[in-house]
């Protein structure tokens, strides 16, 4: 049974750091496209990163150059390291499995769901 379960959120305040990890059981994460997906109180899901089996990466576009996406094959785990964070940061963030394996269209391919950690960014 696959599961996802992400851990590594909390609060930090702007320009600070947090890594985010996401703990994958049930497949093997080198095999298929793993990333994150953010949700903002009163607005939608919007989808944050990927990385594919052969380790493309994609960014949406406001966290180019501050977030970087990261894969841990023998751990089974999926990070997201956050810099430079600033308060529109704020979100839960989600885990994500697609059915594939590469990043092109993987979020209306996604398969499996973690039940996110909370970010909160704030002075």
């Amino acid at each position: 049974q696959v599961q996802l379960v992400e851990s590594g959120g909390g609060l930090v305040q702007p320009g600070g750091s947090l890594r985010l990890s996401c703990a994958a059981s049930g497949f093997s994460v080198e095999y298929y496209a793993v990333g994150w997906f953010r949700q903002a109180p009163g607005k939608e899901r919007e989808v944050v990163s990927c990385i594919s089996s052969r380790d493309g990466t994609t960014y949406v576009d406001s966290v180019k150059g501050r977030f970087a996406i990261s894969r841990d094959n023998v751990k089974k785990t999926v990070y997201l390291q956050m810099n430079s964070l600033k308060p529109e940061d704020t979100a839960v963030y989600y885990c994500a499995k697609a059915y594939g394996r590469g990043c092109p269209g993987w979020a209306t391919d996604v398969g499996s769901w973690g039940r996110g950690t909370q970010v909160n960014v704030s002075s």
